[in-house]
């Protein structure tokens, strides 16, 4: 018998079905490739493994999951101990600005309680961030949230950052509500990918104004936001966070009638002492950065990504 045969049955006796342990498999599989394999392990056993609607074990299925259960139930255990027989390990995932200004602070007061540990770093998108979670090839991910997560994966929000517009600095625009008097917006709207909460949380206040404006130019970061606006592609959708300053030649629209997206930590079962560490220094100082901006009255929650948008 194949082991990834078996791994895939497994998936689908668990979760009692095909298409639910597609959402359920820590890895990018179609449907049609798991009936397929599922198909090859039938095969090669000579009997059916489970009634596909409704979906029911056969006898010999029923065999077959309680005799391979033990195994992938106990995997990520022990691969947990055999980890921590060795120097601590911690992997994050997050986008590439956040790696390089703020992750470096908190990780020196992690060093301050484990001194030695390994350290690797993947630089994620949001959904890049839960296919390594699931795949548990990453500890934690800091990440903006949307209202529903994949199953499998915890998520703890910790600051609310406010959505901005950005404008050529010789745009005749003056405030985003200039915008939403027209019969159309001919401005091409620069933005991260329609999956990315940013844009849902935009298409989300949109939807209340009544108004109807879709990414024209989808970007993967907030540099290549900047960039293309100003060279005059269009209008750039991203977040501010205090301190934030446009470059010279742009200048930034408030979106105060928009929900604020959040920004937050996920993981995917069970922390090591060592990541658990970390969500809590990440805690630690989200608390510091609300505390802060209570005392100056500001509207949006302020974040030590001072100098970038997660």
């Amino acid at each position: 018998m194949n082991i990834h045969h078996l791994e895939l049955f497994y998936f689908v006796a668990k979760h009692g079905g095909i298409a639910a342990a597609v959402r359920n498999i820590p890895y990018g599989i179609q449907q049609p490739a798991v009936s397929g394999q599922i198909a090859k392990l039938e095969e090669s056993l000579g009997t059916k493994l489970f009634q596909r609607r409704p979906f029911a074990l056969s006898p010999t299925g029923t065999e077959l999951f309680e005799f391979i259960r033990p195994f992938f139930e106990k995997l990520d255990v022990l691969a947990e101990r055999l980890r921590q027989n060795s120097s601590p390990q911690l992997r994050i995932a997050a986008p590439a600005i956040v790696l390089h200004d703020y992750l470096p602070q908190i990780l020196q007061r992690v060093r301050a309680k484990f001194p030695a540990f390994r350290l690797y770093l993947h630089e994620a998108t949001r959904t890049d961030a839960e296919r390594l979670l699931l795949a548990r090839d990453v500890d934690l991910a800091i990440m903006l949230l949307d209202k529903k997560s994949r199953a499998g994966i915890q998520v703890k929000p910790l600051l609310e950052l406010p959505l901005i517009l950005l404008v050529h600095k010789k745009s005749k625009l003056t405030r985003a509500g200039e915008l939403w008097k027209r019969d159309k917006i001919e401005e091409t709207l620069v933005c991260f990918s329609r999956s990315d909460p940013v844009h849902s949380y935009f298409q989300r206040g949109l939807d209340r104004l009544g108004v109807e404006w879709f990414c024209g130019i989808e970007v993967t970061s907030e540099r290549l936001i900047q960039q293309y606006v100003a060279s005059g592609y269009g209008i750039g959708l991203t977040v501010a966070v205090p301190g934030f300053k446009p470059p010279p030649q742009l200048r930034a629209l408030s979106l105060s009638d928009f929900p604020p997206v959040v920004v937050g930590v996920a993981w995917s079962g069970k922390l090591s002492d060592i990541a658990r560490q970390l969500l809590a220094e990440l805690d630690t100082e989200a608390e510091t950065q609300r505390a802060r901006i209570g005392k100056t009255g500001s509207r949006s929650v302020a974040t030590s990504f001072s100098r970038a948008r997660p």
